[in-house]
């Protein structure tokens, strides 16, 4: 039986919420460290400066490509290329992060669209990071090249 894997991030704030700022790193890759402050996430993001929302969208958009992946292998349709991009809306007027919108584009042989659509959106319910982000509407907008 497979193992569980744990992986970490780790983010340190200074000061207060609107004026200060603080780094996020990625403990278990030592890919690197990410500034980040409120106007990045609340205002409008910057070159050089991540936010959650920015990161929800990465793994979002690497979960669902994998997950989709294997889907298409399982189908007998491996995948030759899946491009997705998540859009995380953060609107604190209205509570925080008020959906997410999925864009993929995949190449893949010998797929019918119907069958396509199929997986993508099985893909979309089933990738554990969409399992994980339940409470937020997903939207999903697939086109096979």
């Amino acid at each position: 039986m497979p193992r569980p894997v744990t992986n970490s991030a780790k983010a340190v704030w200074n000061g207060d919420l609107k004026s200060g700022s603080g780094t996020t790193s990625l403990e278990t890759s030592q890919l690197g460290t990410f500034p980040t402050h409120w106007k990045a996430r609340s205002e409008e993001s910057e070159r050089g400066t991540t936010s959650p929302e920015e990161l929800i969208g990465a793994a979002l958009a690497t979960c669902f490509s994998m997950q989709f992946s294997n889907m298409l292998a399982e189908n007998g349709t491996p995948p030759t290329t899946i491009e997705s991009t998540a859009n995380v809306t953060f609107n604190i007027a209205e509570g925080g992060i008020t959906g997410i919108e999925l864009i993929n584009n995949s190449t893949i042989e010998n797929i019918e669209d119907a069958d396509f659509q199929r997986l993508a959106n099985e893909a979309k319910e089933t990738c554990p990071v969409s399992k994980a982000l339940q409470g937020v509407e997903i939207t999903l907008n697939a086109t096979l090249a």
